[in-house]
């Protein structure tokens, strides 16, 4: 093999202080071209470890909360990231001085931890925590919020922002419609917490959209005995019943009954098909749910905390909009029980429940 041969220049001869300032330059430029690779380096391998404080509403285990955590890391993978995790328990512990408690230590671990960014799932993270920091330099991102933003002052904020959740009412009306398709009496029931309050308001909007239909029960219950009560009046004003808010409701001693005791009741009392929002419900017995889907919720609220934290964007430029995705689930178990076949277009085109949750092997 012939080589082609390339002539060598002739070399540069430079004075001794021409040298001198061309090694000078010469090292600027290696040790300015080595930070620049550094830089880059660490910017795209996600070098700074940032500190995630994530306050949660309720508890955990629980697939709600666990849930919207579980995507809201699965968004920031790559990103350096030490988490540290609060749990409110609001759900189990919902009196106002509880939850002011709760508001306090969660306060004190900001101020102590000092995180890069604050991830507040669910409303009371909002009242209790977020508000406190509006304006300031840390960063809030949210998610799970029923409230309106105004109602915790976040509209113009300049360093709050996150992802509302906004129920599937219609959906699941329609979803329940399908399995039962004689329904045209609405039952309702809340606990006495104040997010149900814009729920409402959303439902009697949704409700537009049945005007074959009607609402004839919207109750708030503050203790487990009345929803006893309740449900059993319904049998024979309602054909359906739409558990809404199940969490706050009282026993004799005045504690929380869990709502997997409540929705446990429903279903060996109640003969009517039910409805909810959320999945967990399913499991514990509810026939049917359009679901806000959880995982979702985590994922766009990631998504925002990403792009603040590696892009240095403000809170401010993301608006606070909620989630679309929603999940048909319908309990078969519950279906059973009630008597009801569920028809292949409902089988094949939602998720199925084969068993209650208290039945699980």
């Amino acid at each position: 093999m012939s080589a082609t041969f390339q002539p060598q220049p002739k070399p540069i001869h430079l004075c001794p202080r021409r040298r001198f300032l061309g090694c000078l330059a010469g090292l600027a430029f290696l040790f300015f071209g080595v930070a620049q690779y550094a830089f880059a380096a660490a910017t795209a391998d996600g070098a700074k470890e940032f500190r995630i404080l994530h306050i949660m509403s309720y508890h955990s285990p629980w697939r709600w909360t666990d849930r919207q955590l579980e995507g809201f890391q699965a968004e920031l993978k790559g990103v350096r990231a030490t988490y540290e995790v609060f749990q409110m328990d609001t759900k189990r512990n919902s009196s106002k001085e509880q939850k002011d408690k709760k508001g306090q230590e969660a306060r004190a671990l900001i101020e102590a931890w000092k995180p890069d960014l604050v991830y507040t799932s669910d409303d009371d993270a909002q009242e209790y925590v977020a508000r406190h920091y509006l304006g300031g330099k840390l960063p809030f991102v949210f998610s799970g919020v029923n409230n309106h933003p105004r109602v915790y002052g976040f509209e113009g904020s300049s360093n709050v922002t996150g992802v509302l959740e906004h129920e599937h009412f219609a959906e699941s009306v329609k979803l329940a419609k399908k399995i039962v398709p004689g329904a045209k009496r609405i039952a309702l029931i809340f606990d006495d917490a104040k997010m149900w309050d814009p729920v409402r308001t959303r439902i009697g909007e949704a409700m537009k959209q049945f005007p074959e239909m009607r609402i004839v029960a919207s109750d708030t219950v503050p203790s487990f005995a009345d929803y006893q009560r309740k449900i059993r009046e319904y049998q024979n004003s309602a054909d359906i019943v739409g558990t809404i808010g199940i969490f706050n409701l009282k026993d004799a001693d005045g504690k929380n009954v869990p709502y997997q005791e409540v929705q446990k009741w429903t279903v060996e009392n109640s003969r009517l098909p039910d409805f909810a929002f959320w999945i967990d419900r399913v499991y514990y017995g509810t026939l049917c749910a359009v679901t806000v889907s959880e995982r979702e919720q985590g994922r766009a609220a990631g998504r925002i905390a990403r792009a603040i934290l590696t892009q240095g964007r403000s809170p401010s430029s993301f608006a606070m909009a909620p989630t679309v995705k929603g999940m048909p689930v319908v309990s078969l178990a519950r279906a059973r029980k009630l008597g009801i076949r569920l028809d292949a277009e409902i089988l094949l085109g939602a998720e199925i429940i084969q068993r209650f949750e208290w039945d699980q092997p």
